[in-house]
């Protein structure tokens, strides 16, 4: 052992090297830190961007879908008036045989 140091001095010469020890360690920290905040800051972007891109998808799918059913709609809609137009007794007596059965349905 060294005698020429005394052990108050060996004390203080061990809280310095920890002290530093700890700073070093908490500057290595804080790097990690924002290494690990960066890296959480790009995964946010890339799942941002892929959410808007499944959004748009299901826009144009769910558009498409209006669309198709809207046309599907009208297409009925004329082949019915056209039906009626050229059978009209016969569309008559089904009607009037439809709403014969529904009343008699709501009526139970």
């Amino acid at each position: 052992m060294n005698e020429d140091l005394n052990p108050e001095e060996g004390t203080e010469s061990g809280k310095e090297h920890l002290k530093a020890a700890a700073d070093e360690f908490k500057a290595a920290a804080g790097g990690k830190i924002e290494d690990l905040r960066q890296a959480a800051g790009q995964k946010i972007d890339e799942f941002q961007k892929a959410a808007e891109g499944k959004a748009q998808e299901a826009t144009s799918a769910a558009g498409n879908a209006w669309s198709s059913a809207t046309s599907k709609g009208r297409s009925w809609l004329t082949e019915g008036e056209a039906y009626v137009r050229n059978n009209p007794i016969k569309a008559v007596l089904m009607a009037l045989g439809l709403g014969f059965i529904i009343g008699i349905l709501v009526r139970k």
